[in-house]
């Protein structure tokens, strides 16, 4: 809570034309392109970023697929991830999000301008039709993002079990699958200080449908757990 103060102490003179801006474009996402959303959402989360001492090192970015019509599994540490992957991300993407986290102030406009769809995960039927309109959309070259982990693993750079049924979508569709590695994502949102933190998002190389089509869903989770697990290992600040 004392970041986001922050965050919007240092910016008083555009908070309220920044706010105004990213309500009145989640409310009326017909008429902007998911370009033009996303390049608002770049301008906020910078100033936002700049203000509340969050410094982001984006790696392997040329990991990216040029092409669209891919999905990101980073691992979960917390409700700052999202804007730290779109920081370093240069291409457009949208979320797939627990219902939860629909009516928090400030990400539910960001989520509204993503048009990301909100899980409800005691409800299966919904959860099959999520993952349908998902696949549909990515063979269509829309990006997204899923946290495989389900819910923030709470355990710093520690993550946890990745459910293989997060990567039913990405199978479907037969895309890439582009693991992401954050490490100290949990710090800006997730903890009581007000120092400067660096958050490294490391985007690690994609998995293409050719290498995992062979594979069950749990043996792709394991290897993308793996990997990223294997990245935040070698690149985090003890």
């Amino acid at each position: 809570m004392k970041r986001i103060l922050m965050m919007v102490f240092r910016n008083i003179i555009l908070v309220p034309y920044m706010w105004c801006r990213l309500c009145y474009h989640a409310s009326h996402t017909e008429k902007y392109t998911e370009e033009e959303q996303y390049a608002l959402l770049k301008f906020i989360v910078l100033r936002a970023n700049k203000g509340g001492n969050v410094k982001i090192e984006a790696h392997g970015v040329e990991n990216i697929p040029k092409e669209s019509g891919f999905m990101f599994f980073p691992n979960h540490q917390g409700l700052y991830d999202v804007l730290a992957i779109l920081e370093a991300c240069p291409k457009p993407f949208s979320v797939v999000a627990k219902k939860e986290v629909k009516n928090v102030p400030f990400l539910k406009q960001v989520f509204a301008c993503m048009r990301a769809y909100m899980l409800d995960r005691e409800n299966v039927r919904q959860a099959m039709q999520v993952i349908i309109d998902v696949s549909n959309e990515v063979k269509n070259g829309r990006n997204y993002l899923i946290f495989a982990e389900g819910t923030r693993s709470r355990n710093g750079n520690r993550i946890g079990e990745l459910k293989g049924g997060s990567f039913k979508a990405a199978t479907k569709a037969k895309c890439p699958i582009v693991p992401v590695a954050l490490i100290d994502s949990f710090k800006p949102f997730d903890t009581n200080t007000i120092n400067k933190v660096t958050v490294q998002v490391h985007f690690l190389e994609p998995l293409c449908y050719d290498k995992y089509k062979d594979m069950k869903t749990t043996e792709i989770a394991t290897l993308v757990h793996d990997r990223i697990q294997e990245t935040i290992d070698k690149f985090e600040k003890k």
